[in-house]
């Protein structure tokens, strides 16, 4: 075999000789990989804030100040509708619908030039979108500089996930693949609290909070110079020996034969497909392809991104004031970060399915909570809660916020990126975050228009598809903690359903040997 110059023994993969530790250099380079997440949080919660602040709405949006000042006064219009503006919805939901379009062009850039490109890419976007946003003149310059923040959106969900997966030994891939997720809700957080301080800089506090993205635009790009490239990446572009020096180097030993072996036969296996996308099409990658794309369809419609992109407007739609409102961001923001670090922790050992099927239950409670106190609470008429009602409605947004993010926030980006086999990873990972794109999309531009419609019965058309999101894990969903990346064969083998659909010729390394984890 070229570049291996060895017979790989009858079986298969080895996953009980697998040598390795948890190194600091896989802890800095994850951490560094992960700021990509840090970025794309950013670009989430700063939204929601600065379409919130008077000035950046009399610049760019003043029917919508026209609006908030009629329902304000109490003269007339609706309260769930004093936001609903076409233009508004578009500034947010521009950026997802560029990452869409963008990540057809990372998966080929991912599979030929590498992770390490990729985020390189990534963060010069990034870079170029937030000198845009912030020197914005006009709507179009405004929704141009969202456009770019959204193909490097496109590029690091394409990269970062892929980057993390391979490079952590598998033990411990579920808690460094969730760097992403956890760098996620710290930006989000980032953001709010920037925003809280900028509403009082006027009339160009918008313009600080949407440059401040700049920081971690710059530390991606330059981080992205210094990372080391994956040994996945590198034995798919057949650079074996290389590859095998940086597998000794993130396993902190030299004894790593048995691994770079099995990975090595994973190479063979992915260079003879030359169509990626049409291979994935294919029966035995079927389970694959269909819980990737639930589970990006699922997350969008827990509602979360509503929350997230308009957590701001959505509080001041119930009646908070506009410091009070940030204030509640803030608080969610907090709690986003917490409960992803539990999930963190308990990921590789409760498993995945557990912690997908807990957060669905105590979504759903929190959601019915959240539309019964709105119904009761705030009317046409009347656009201030109670203060009991306030505190138990961001009390229950809250908890609705800790459940998605140590179960369905984390959770979607890493199942997908460890059970696609290496020849279909980088284009099973483009139509992941293509469908996540398209559908936080659909949520972006649709939710103010969908909170005027349905006003309360926003929060029970979510915890509808929450409670079809929890059947669909209990029957579909396979657990995944603690087996081999690349032995994720085994997985759909033994599965009720999906067995049908996945012969044991299907995996080209056999059966696990009896030392293998257990399912």
């Amino acid at each position: 075999m070229a570049g291996g110059g060895f017979q790989l023994q009858e079986g298969g993969r080895r996953a009980s000789e697998y040598e390795g530790k948890i190194t600091v250099y896989v802890i800095i380079t994850c951490i560094i990989a992960a700021s990509g997440g840090l970025m794309f949080g950013y670009d989430i919660g700063i939204s929601g804030g600065v379409t919130s602040m008077d000035s950046f709405l009399a610049k760019f949006f003043p029917k919508v100040v026209e609006n908030k000042q009629r329902v304000q006064a109490n003269a007339m219009g609706d309260a769930y509708c004093q936001y609903n503006d076409e233009s508004l919805q578009l500034f947010t939901s521009s950026l997802y619908l560029a990452a869409l379009i963008s990540t057809f062009f990372a998966s080929p850039v991912t599979r030929k030039y590498g992770r390490k490109t990729t985020l390189l890419i990534a963060g010069m976007f990034f870079d170029i979108g937030v000198v845009l946003n912030a020197a914005a003149g006009n709507l179009n310059t405004l929704i141009f500089g969202r456009i770019f923040l959204g193909f490097g959106v496109g590029f690091a969900n394409q990269g970062v996930p892929l980057f993390l997966s391979e490079v952590a030994p598998t033990h411990l891939r579920g808690a460094l693949n969730i760097l992403f997720q956890l760098n996620v809700t710290i930006g989000i957080l980032f953001a709010n609290l920037v925003n809280y301080g900028t509403l009082r800089i006027e009339p160009w506090g918008w313009r600080l909070s949407l440059g401040i993205a700049g920081i971690p635009a710059v530390a991606l790009t330059i981080g992205s110079l210094v990372l080391v490239e994956t040994p996945n990446s590198l034995m798919e572009r057949g650079q074996f020996q290389r590859a095998k020096h940086v597998l000794q180097k993130i396993r902190g030993t030299d004894n790593v034969q048995a691994e770079f072996e099995d990975l090595v036969e994973a190479s063979r296996v992915a260079q003879e497909v030359k169509h990626p996308f049409k291979n994935l099409m294919q029966r035995q990658n079927r389970p694959q392809l269909v819980i990737a794309s639930a589970l990006q369809i699922f997350q969008q419609f827990t509602g979360i991104n509503a929350i997230m992109f308009y957590s701001p407007v959505l509080f001041q739609t119930l009646g908070f004031k506009n410091d009070a409102s940030l204030y509640s961001a803030v608080i969610t923001g907090a709690v986003n970060v917490l409960s992803t670090l539990v999930s963190v922790y308990s990921v590789d050992k409760l498993g995945r399915r557990f912690l997908l099927l807990e957060g669905s239950a105590q979504m759903f409670v929190s959601q019915v909570a959240v539309a019964v106190l709105l119904g009761f609470g705030i009317k046409n008429e009347k656009t201030e809660l109670s203060h009991g009602a306030a505190i138990v409605i961001v009390l229950m947004v809250c908890v609705f916020v800790s459940a998605f993010a140590w179960s369905w926030g984390p959770l979607g980006w890493l199942i997908p990126s460890e059970i696609f086999p290496l020849e279909t990873r980088s284009s099973g990972q483009s139509v992941t975050v293509s469908i996540n794109m398209l559908f936080t999309f659909v949520i972006a531009q649709a939710f103010l228009s969908m909170l005027c419609t349905f006003k309360f019965g926003i929060f029970l058309f979510f915890a509808a598809w929450v409670s079809v999101m929890g059947v669909f894990t209990f029957l579909f969903i396979p657990e995944t903690k603690n087996i081999p990346i690349e032995e994720m064969g085994v997985v759909w083998r033994e599965h009720w359903f999906w067995k049908r659909l996945v012969s044991s010729t299907d995996d080209k390394f056999g059966q696990l040997d009896s030392k293998s984890p257990e399912i």
